[in-house]
């Protein structure tokens, strides 16, 4: 009787359909010296995971626990933005240029000009998107008139 049981048993387990407590009858079974004849070949396999049930890993594992240390590349960051304002800053006002009086103030003239010339391209540019919102509303206007979507 029993050894049936062990069987249908087994054929679950072999189906991965067994639940911990039917798998640990067959454990008990198969490690226990009394196995049936026909079953000795999964001895050896019930063995094994009893077994390996009471290995255990002895060595230390070394973890790698260093953080990185941010706060030196914020320092970095802030020195590289510090030393780029400086040297914009430069640029843009220099102390002492080279340039003479009448260089500096062709240099004035040519912003000033260039100032205008992109001022009248912004008031032409502004015309234009003025005129494509008129098209888009006449578009709208029209696809409720026509009822196109």
């Amino acid at each position: 009787m029993e050894s049936s049981r062990i069987e249908q048993l087994l054929d679950k387990y072999l189906n991965a359909e067994t639940t911990l407590q039917e798998e640990e009858v067959l454990q008990d079974y198969f490690t226990s010296h009394n196995v049936a004849p026909h079953l000795t070949q999964y001895s050896a396999l019930f063995g094994y995971f009893a077994e390996s049930k009471t290995e255990r890993y002895t060595k230390t594992i070394q973890l790698n626990t260093q953080k990185k240390n941010w706060k030196w590349l914020s320092v970095a960051a802030s020195v590289v933005l510090l030393f780029s304002v400086y040297t914009g800053y430069n640029k843009l006002y220099p102390a002492n240029s080279g340039l003479s009086e009448s260089e500096m103030a062709e240099a004035k003239r040519a912003l000033a000009d260039t100032q205008k010339a992109f001022q009248m391209l912004s008031k032409n540019m502004n015309k234009g998107t003025a005129a494509i919102g008129y098209l888009e509303n006449y578009e709208t206007t029209t696809n409720k008139i026509f009822k196109n979507k």
